[in-house]
């Protein structure tokens, strides 16, 4: 097996798409390379980012395109976008406006941080978010 994607094939169809016909994607900042989110995009969601360079997800949870920052203003600037190398996974590298990718209002969804026997929200509320979202 080949470490490369297939390079004779159109970009779209190199990748490796699940029995839904989505991809997973993990949104990290270019900046400082901290793992802001973790969501999934179809084909419409990836052709859209990459022609737009924004973020554009597909929301399992509302059945549609999702573009980040659509309610909340906090949009994310594509900078790089990568497949891992079984290009069943892309990376986003991204600029996000704002500071804050997570609904609770914080810098990344990853705040839960495993303390002895419980979860503790280890990063603080950047924004309340009755105030982003309304």
């Amino acid at each position: 097996m080949s470490d490369d994607l297939d390079a004779a094939l159109p970009w779209l169809d190199a990748l490796r798409w699940d029995e839904h016909g989505l991809i997973p994607v993990i949104a990290q900042d270019a900046a400082t390379g901290r793992v802001l989110m973790f969501a999934w995009m179809n084909r419409e969601a990836l052709a859209r980012s990459v022609e737009s360079g924004r973020a554009v997800y597909w929301s399992r949870s509302r059945g549609r395109l999702w573009k980040k920052g659509e309610e909340s203003g906090h949009f994310q600037h594509i900078k790089t976008l990568r497949t891992d190398c079984d290009g069943d996974v892309i990376l986003l590298q991204v600029e996000q406006q704002g500071g804050i990718a997570c609904h609770t209002g914080r810098e990344s969804c990853f705040f839960n941080e495993l303390a002895g026997e419980y979860w503790r929200a280890a990063d603080p509320v950047r924004k309340d978010p009755k105030e982003i979202y309304r």
